[in-house]
């Protein structure tokens, strides 16, 4: 079997940063000095600093992104970072009750058994998105049922 040059390539990510610009390889931080070009060859996990401006961990759907965040750049806490996956996913689906919102919970669920954490975050910003759309209706509700008279 002859195997082609382009088979025998290890996985390959170019990535262009621009100064001051973090992101975290492997765990480790890395904050570029000047415009900077990186090749990264071979399996490694790499966050850009734009995926982690969204933690802030104020609602269940951003602790389930952070607790993701976590998952696949400490492997060495696994357990303990899956254990706030589990909670911050309960609550997410406790919370977000819409056919959409359940489907996304349930595709994240699904990356997650198989440790595709990186691609799990995506699914974690859309249940984001759904929360900050359902948030404005709730704080309504709130504020009509709260100035509404009292019966007897």
């Amino acid at each position: 079997m002859v195997l082609e040059a382009k088979e025998l390539a290890p996985m390959t990510l170019r990535i262009s940063l621009k100064d001051g610009e973090m992101m975290i390889v492997n765990g480790a931080a890395v904050r570029s000095i000047g415009r900077t070009r990186l090749c990264i060859e071979g399996k490694a996990a790499v966050l850009r600093g734009r995926d982690l401006d969204t933690v802030d961990m104020t609602t269940p759907a951003r602790r389930l992104y952070y607790a993701t965040i976590a998952s696949y750049t400490d492997p060495e806490h696994l357990g303990a970072h899956q254990d706030e996956i589990v909670a911050a996913l309960t609550e997410v689906i406790a919370t977000l009750r819409t056919p959409v919102a359940q489907s996304a919970a349930a595709s994240f669920a699904r990356l997650v058994a198989t440790s595709d954490y990186y691609r799990a975050l995506a699914d974690c910003r859309a249940l984001m998105a759904m929360e900050n759309a359902s948030a404005p209706r709730a704080r309504l509700s709130a504020a009509t049922a709260a100035s509404a008279p009292a019966r007897a």
